[in-house]
């Protein structure tokens, strides 16, 4: 059928169609061509986009783990500070303040000679720390040194003759030299009251001191540590009074072990970066639990004060010292009657031995205890009492803490043989003093070598 052949209202009805589906035609084109002029993406960009897309994934990833790791630092730096926070907090109400008064006057026999070296009071606001009587109350002796101390457990402790039964005995351990020659030493607690050292007794080779105080009410008394357990890293923190402050906490490390100074004859230190300065003579040395591992003792110095490097007593060490000072009023030491060498590297080398495979006795003193031992010139120790040495501060140690008189095993090296004698310890006054008198008192000293 045709066009024209359709009535007016067929035609009508059939206009109306075709102009409905060429609109719907004409919409149809304009979406698909909307559809097909779209920008297309080529690989290269999708790759792009997907790298992008895991750039920025890792960018956040980066940025929350540095944001972890922030926070960890954080943390570790908040530990530390709770750790030091509780050290001192433990620690300092053992820690005591020591004036010493009267040292440049005259000197009972047996005191130390007038030129060793003291703790003097160091200059400083006279305004700042404690405010210790320049003259003391009862012999008006002036006031001539000043040091710390701590209060530790040396006797068992008991009531004080001639007082009330109330009344405690206590230990403080400080520096011979802060209380050399004093003719009174006066001990400020925490609280700033104050105590009469009722003795001094004090051992100048080690540079260890005791004060023996009596007091009617309860004293903190501090934790003594292992100082053998510590190493070279490890924190610590320095109580004391520098320059007349009370309580002052300083932070460091152990920076060395086995150091010797020369006004220390007996006994190794440790080297530290925590803060000495005068008046810290004596005070604890404590680790992050707050144990006493060291007594500070002194500094390495070019203007008299702090310069990144102090000294301190292994507790070890100092301990056995303070006990014998608390109960003999004297040092007791063992010794064998040699002079001793260490295998150092030019040493062994000349030897054909390992280094520091033991230590060498180079001379035997005549009828000595290591004489009556059988000990040789050119003998290699390599075990006393069954503790392996390697070096000369070791064995010493080793020998002088065991009791006068006693038995002990030695293993030596002689000839490339090992060989193991029993030896009778002497006293170190006299190392050719037979068991039965072993108490003489010979002023006679050894070289710091011998053994």
């Amino acid at each position: 059928m045709r066009y024209r052949d359709m009535s007016p209202h067929c035609k009508t009805t059939a206009y109306f169609a075709i102009t409905l589906a060429l609109a719907s035609f004409h919409s149809v084109t304009a979406i698909a061509q909307e559809v097909v002029t779209l920008p297309t993406i080529s690989n290269n960009d999708a790759q792009n986009s997907d790298t992008n897309t895991s750039a920025a994934a890792k960018n956040g990833s980066s940025k929350t783990a540095a944001t972890e790791q922030e926070q960890s630092w954080k943390r570790d730096a908040q530990s530390l500070s709770r750790a030091f926070r509780h050290a001192a907090r433990v620690a300092t109400p053992s820690v005591v303040t020591v004036f010493s008064y009267g040292q440049n006057a005259s000197k009972p026999s047996g005191q130390a000679p007038a030129d060793e070296e003291v703790e003097t009071i160091p200059p400083g606001d006279e305004t700042l720390g404690p405010t210790p009587p320049q003259q003391s109350e009862e012999e008006g002796y002036q006031l001539t040194g000043l040091g710390s101390g701590v209060i530790v457990d040396l006797l068992p402790t008991t009531d004080s003759p001639n007082a009330d039964s109330s009344s405690q005995t206590y230990w403080v351990m400080t520096n011979h030299h802060v209380v050399t020659s004093a003719q009174r030493v006066v001990i400020q607690l925490p609280d700033e009251s104050e105590l009469v050292a009722a003795n001094v007794y004090s051992d100048p080779d080690s540079d260890i001191a005791v004060l023996r105080i009596v007091s009617d009410r309860q004293l903190n008394i501090a934790t003594l540590g292992d100082s053998d357990e510590l190493e070279i890293g490890d924190w610590v923190l320095a109580i004391g009074s520098p320059f007349k402050l009370e309580a002052t906490v300083c932070a460091g490390i152990i920076s060395a072990k086995n150091r010797g100074l020369e006004k220390i004859r007996r006994g190794r230190l440790f080297q530290t970066d925590a803060a000495i300065n005068p008046g810290n003579s004596g005070g604890p040395l404590v680790d992050l639990d707050g144990n006493v591992i060291a007594i500070s003792t002194a500094i390495a110095t070019r203007n008299g004060g702090y310069q990144g490097i102090g000294f301190a007593i292994p507790v070890n060490q100092a301990k056995w010292i303070a006990r014998e000072l608390a109960e003999y009023e004297r040092v007791r030491r063992a010794a064998m009657g040699v002079r001793l060498a260490e295998l150092n590297p030019k040493l062994a080398k000349k030897l054909k031995l390992p280094n520091y495979l033991g230590v060498l006795v180079y001379q035997v003193i005549k009828d000595s205890a290591a004489d009556v031992a059988g000990l040789e010139s050119l003998d290699v120790i390599l075990e006393f009492a069954g503790q392996r040495v390697r070096k000369m501060s070791a064995l010493q140690q080793a020998v002088e803490q065991q009791p006068v008189g006693s038995t002990q095993d030695i293993k030596i090296l002689r000839k490339g043989e090992e060989i193991t004698k029993q030896i009778v310890l002497a006293p170190l006054e006299d190392p050719t003093a037979l068991p039965d008198n072993t108490e003489d008192d010979s002023d006679t000293k050894p070289s710091q070598d011998q053994e």
